[in-house]
């Protein structure tokens, strides 16, 4: 009987300790299953938040801008006296500007103040050091734009942007030769403040207006004259041209756009014949500075008739409005322009002319820039 009894005691205590070893067991497994799940969640949100991909994100752009600062040269009307146009001598007296390589054998976009007309002669440095002599194939004084060209090959180059297609506030980054060798490729960054401005130049008591421009906070002085506004991936958008010296952070530069069917013409035939209207217009906006009384809704005012134009002693006068060429819409003279790049000389084109309530077509053939 007591053999029974301690038979069954013996039996309720094994099976107590298998139970409690059970749920021993489940305990541990239960807290280990949790470690792995927190430290899951750890790598995964650690992995998300990883500074690692900020430093690649900023490693990319300083390589972007790297590589685009390849491609700004120094420009100086005036020769070298060393192995570089950097000497320690002020912008002022050099003459100094910057460009851009446009293209690997050596079409270089500036500004027209800073390498001079058509057929003149600078002199461009490029990053390495070397000098080489550039002539001007192209230049108009109204855009402050010109094409130079060197003798050279496997340049680096920038690659040109949609400049139609910008908005505000988009980021951009000015790189240009500010003061001289102290500074040369000097970047700073902004963003897009304004689009299609239209500002007033005074020159020798002289009153001009250049349109179309693109407005930035990125700080440009004067020898950055010439020298890119690109976007964040390293484009051209624009050709620094101008600041408000009276004021902090409002810098302008002429949209590339504009010289694309020039540069398309250097590249394929290794000249450019520019066609000619022979008028200078104004946008609609720069109307109210000349006259308030006068109200334009749409089309170019013509402010000038060349007297070497196809244009001169024909119908056209002074104060007519184009509104269309070849039936394509006019509201800009850039637009106007851009169109007549994409034309050779001797072309014939139709152009739609109001003057008060008439309307009337006049059909000319281009002629022949010099």
């Amino acid at each position: 009987m007591y053999y029974e009894t301690s038979r069954k005691k013996d039996t309720m205590l094994i099976i107590i300790f298998m139970i409690a070893v059970i749920m021993l067991l489940g305990i541990l497994i239960l807290k280990m299953d949790n470690k792995s799940n927190q430290s899951t969640t750890s790598n995964y949100d650690t992995s998300k938040l990883s500074t690692n991909n900020e430093q690649t994100v900023e490693f990319d752009t300083s390589k972007m801008i790297n590589s685009v600062v390849k491609s700004v040269v120094g420009i100086s009307k005036l020769q070298r006296n060393g192995s570089s146009i950097f000497l320690n001598k002020s912008e002022e007296k050099l003459g100094l500007g910057s460009g851009i390589i446009l293209s690997d054998n050596g079409y270089i976009l500036t500004n027209q103040h800073v390498a001079g007309n058509k057929y003149g002669n600078c002199y461009v440095t490029l990053e390495d050091g070397n000098s080489y002599s550039g002539s001007v194939v192209w230049a108009d004084n109204n855009l402050d734009l010109a094409i130079v060209k060197i003798t050279a090959n496997n340049l680096d180059y920038i690659e040109l942007a949609d400049s139609d297609n910008i908005n505000l506030a988009d980021e951009v980054y000015a790189i240009g030769n500010p003061i001289g060798i102290e500074f040369q490729r000097t970047v700073t960054k902004g963003i897009i403040s304004g689009i299609n401005r239209t500002i007033k130049i005074e020159e020798d008591t002289q009153g001009s207006y250049m349109e179309d421009l693109i407005q930035t906070d990125a700080t440009i002085n004067e020898g950055n004259s010439g020298g890119p506004l690109i976007n964040k991936n390293g484009e051209l958008i624009g050709i620094n041209t101008v600041k408000i010296t009276d004021a902090e952070g409002i810098g302008f530069a002429v949209p590339v756009n504009i010289v694309k069917p020039i540069l398309e013409q250097l590249m394929q035939k290794g000249k450019f014949e520019e066609a000619y209207l022979g008028i200078y217009g104004y946008d609609k906006e720069v109307i109210p500075y000349l006259d308030s009384k006068l109200n334009i809704e749409n089309g170019v005012y013509i402010a000038s008739i060349q007297a070497d134009g196809p244009l001169f002693n024909k119908e056209l006068r002074i104060g007519d409005i184009i509104t269309k060429i070849d039936d394509i819409e006019i509201n800009k003279m850039n637009d106007l322009k851009k169109y007549i790049y994409t034309k050779s000389p001797n072309d014939k084109v139709k152009i739609l002319v109001n003057r008060g309530s008439n309307n009337f077509e006049m059909e000319i053939n281009l002629g022949h820039k010099v």
